[in-house]
């Protein structure tokens, strides 16, 4: 019998955590209650981690959070809106969607430099917005050789060989 690995139960509790977010919501109606912050930041590391073999660094290491087999220093950014925020120009960026199903899209997985020369004015809290869709864009012309490679994809390579 197999037994449930911690990375399979995600999305069943973040459906979960959205079912108890409409439910708030539906009782204090003008009260926001998206999970926001650390929670979601955490969800994508481990997410992103699980899926594309990272080795995760500790909290609130200054400007990455995981490193490749390689050694590629990696930032990694969840949404579950429109956009996200860069603090600095990171060496490889990692961005993930997070859906209300619990899943996770492939936003942007390339070098570092392109989303930073693209995001917007640095703000007053310290972060530059960059758009998913100018993301999406920019991903379009990142080549395979520059990308990440998800755990799945590893595979399926090895077993061509």
């Amino acid at each position: 019998m197999d037994k449930i690995k911690p990375i399979d139960q995600i999305p069943a509790l973040v459906r979960a955590l959205y079912q108890i977010v409409a439910e708030l919501q539906a009782l204090f109606p003008d009260r926001p209650f998206t999970p926001d912050g650390h929670l979601v930041g955490s969800l994508g590391e481990v997410i992103a981690v699980h899926n594309y073999n990272l080795l995760l660094l500790p909290p609130s290491s200054e400007g990455h959070d995981a490193l490749t087999e390689d050694g590629r220093r990696v930032e990694i950014k969840i949404s579950q809106g429109s956009s996200i925020a860069l603090r600095a120009k990171p060496e490889h960026l990692l961005v993930l969607k997070l859906l209300g199903d619990g899943t996770t899209e492939e936003v942007y997985n390339g070098p570092g430099h392109e989303p930073w020369d693209h995001a917007y004015k640095m703000q007053k809290n310290g972060q530059r917005p960059i758009p998913l869709s100018k993301l999406r864009v920019l991903m379009s012309s990142v080549p395979e050789e520059k990308r990440v490679t998800k755990k799945l994809e590893q595979a399926a390579l090895l077993d061509r060989r």
